[in-house]
């Protein structure tokens, strides 16, 4: 029987609220099998009620013994700079150093960076607080500007709602996409974005004036096999093609065919991952059209061939003996 993959997240005090319900919110929403695809657990240096930063009070169950029994540790959000606990610090380096996966929401890469697990590494942050965190970590290559970094075992991201981009894809990563992506419908989330999206574009949240274009995304989402244009995607949200690209960008991050380009990779991924299809039904029904486009775009996302991504993470039964 598959173990399950336990994490531990660590609060350290001042907490950030919303950034510590984040893990357990979307990994304890994945389910592989009909069985929990993660444990999760919350710990604190010093378990009991602990300081946020805002009304709310928190109660923390277990202390940092949890860190040592997991396989993947998160630092959420935290107000605390040079009064990081040290035990915190310790379990941190402890678990970099015995090869566990490490990562921080938001402001807990000030944690990771304390502990000097981000040394020589790429990083992210809230892209309120990267100026602090450059003149604090100038060691640090920090990338301000997108959702997630992966660096080897450690992995860091911006602010907020970019935890829960972070959560998908250790999900991804661990589960596949189609179970990242069920968990994502679940939280009536975006599907798994990729982490080099930026993290702040222009309008957050669509003006109350119903020129959202999520209805176009939808479509979009239904109809990848086909050869679609900016030209076919105007069509559909009535707008011309300059205004599409305008607004595409202000609600994603991304250019109209660099999304297209991601939600086909991912739904190829996704057909390798549960399917025996042949590569060219595969490339065709996810929009890639040949197997020569299908290798190409593959390889550069994962740097895998599609025969070696479908051996690697195949998710049917008795795929990999």
């Amino acid at each position: 029987m598959r173990a399950v993959h336990r994490v531990a997240v660590i609060a350290v005090p001042p907490a950030t609220t919303f950034d510590l319900s984040i893990p357990e919110l979307v990994l304890g929403e994945t389910t592989v099998d009909g069985r929990p695809g993660y444990q999760v657990r919350v710990c604190t240096a010093r378990p009991g009620r602990i300081a946020t930063s805002g009304s709310l009070e928190v109660t923390v169950p277990h202390g940092l013994e949890a860190v040592d029994d997991a396989d993947t540790v998160i630092v959420t959000g935290t107000g605390a700079r040079d009064d990081i606990p040290p035990a915190v610090l310790k379990a941190l380096r402890r678990a970099s150093a015995a090869g566990r996966r490490v990562a921080s929401i938001c402001t807990g890469a000030f944690v990771l960076a304390r502990a000097g697990l981000l040394d020589g590494r790429s990083a992210t942050t809230y892209w309120a607080k990267s100026e602090e965190f450059s003149a604090r970590y100038p060691t640090v290559r920090l990338r301000p500007d997108v959702l997630y970094v992966e660096d080897g075992n450690v992995l860091t991201s911006a602010g907020l709602s970019a935890g829960i981009d972070l959560c998908l894809h250790l999900v991804r990563t661990d589960y596949g996409a189609a179970t990242a992506n069920a968990v994502a419908r679940l939280m009536v989330a975006a599907p798994v974005r990729p982490g080099g999206q930026a993290q702040f574009i222009a309008t957050p949240l669509p003006p109350e004036t119903g020129t959202s274009l999520a209805a176009t995304r939808a479509w979009a989402l239904d109809h990848l096999h086909e050869p679609l244009t900016r030209a076919e995607l105007a069509a559909h949200a009535r707008t011309s093609v300059r205004t599409l690209a305008r607004r595409f960008h202000d609600e994603t991050g991304l250019s109209p065919l660099q999304w297209l380009l991601h939600q086909r990779v991912l739904r190829a991924q996704e057909l390798l991952e549960t399917t025996d299809l042949p590569m060219d039904r595969v490339a065709r029904l996810s929009g890639l059209a040949t197997t020569d486009s299908l290798r190409h775009h593959l390889a550069r996302r994962t740097g895998l061939t599609p025969s070696a991504y479908r051996v690697a993470f195949s998710r049917r039964p008795g795929a990999r003996g």
